[in-house]
């Protein structure tokens, strides 16, 4: 657990009072899946996956989401090279460690569905050649959830690929005052060094796989789960990858409190994380009240 509190610390330098956010960010990372940041402007999100990124050793790439982006900015293309006669693939910025799509939402639905392959499969598929990308592969995506001019709603197929959704939010008084102390010291993304190595983060992903998940907690999480889908609040419940998601996000949040064991207060602090944005609630009504109301009712075990 030493490396876990090594990172922390370390994300911690240039990330002024987010300690929670930062948590789940990590529980993504090592659980195997992708994040969602929906939050407005100018809260730290891209500092959030640059300081990642250099953290862990990994590359960095930013990928700024428009209604111009195509397909092939996300994936690549082969392109003509008249000196060899050939045509020569030409990587795009998903074959990279940790990946920023800054406001994944104002790309069209066709390069969205660009995303699918790779977040899904870690591999792209361009001409008929499928290709790896790099391993970890995480994303990061952000949207923000008070601008819908100019934007694409993400399909269901895509949202269910995040593991987790949150919001970084506004700092408090302290943390800002604090945030500009730091800023006068001259503490940059620059300035971190990797405090672990990605093979450790591999390692790290295997520890959290091998945390203990009794069977009467598998029950109350598809019984959570299957409350999404039979409550009247609830036009289109969670699938049974939002299942897996929520166990395998356990795991991840067990591990990171030093446990080899999974218990029922961590699955109810996940589970407005991974379920709210996986379903669509009926009557204007707000997926995370409904997901509170569920947390309530279903027994604990």
């Amino acid at each position: 657990m030493k490396k876990i509190e090594i990172l922390t610390q370390n994300l911690g330098r240039t990330i002024v009072g987010k300690a929670e956010p930062i948590r789940l960010v990590l529980v993504s990372l090592l659980a195997g899946g992708h994040v969602l940041l929906e939050d407005v402007p100018g809260v730290g999100k891209t500092l959030l996956a640059k300081s990642l990124a250099r953290s862990v050793a990994g590359k960095f790439q930013r990928l700024q989401c428009t209604p111009d982006l195509l397909p092939t900015d996300i994936t690549g293309t082969n392109i003509w090279n008249p000196k060899t006669g050939e045509f020569e693939y030409l990587p795009g910025p998903v074959f990279t460690n940790v990946l920023l799509a800054d406001e994944i939402n104002r790309a069209t639905p066709r390069t969205q569905s660009a995303l699918l392959e790779v977040m899904e499969e870690e591999q792209v598929t361009v001409d008929g050649v499928s290709r790896r990308v790099p391993s970890p592969f995480f994303v990061i995506a952000t949207q923000n959830p008070i601008e819908y001019q100019g934007t694409f709603p993400l399909p269901e197929a895509q949202m269910d690929r995040f593991i987790l959704s949150l919001s970084l939010g506004y700092p408090s008084e302290a943390e800002e005052l604090s945030m500009l102390q730091r800023l006068q010291e001259g503490i940059t993304v620059a300035d971190l060094q990797p405090c672990i190595t990605l093979a450790e983060v591999a390692e790290l992903r295997r520890s959290c796989a091998a945390v203990k998940v009794e069977k009467s907690l598998q029950r109350y999480m598809i019984d959570l789960v299957r409350a999404t889908r039979e409550d009247e609040d609830i036009m289109l419940g969670v699938s049974p990858r939002g299942t897996v998601a929520l166990h395998k996000a356990t795991q991840a949040l067990a591990y990171l409190c030093d446990r080899t064991y999974a218990t029922p207060d961590d699955i109810k602090y996940l589970a407005p994380h991974v379920l709210c944005h996986r379903l669509i609630p009926a009557g204007g009504r707000k997926a995370k009240s409904v997901v509170e109301r569920l947390l309530r009712s279903v027994p604990i075990p």
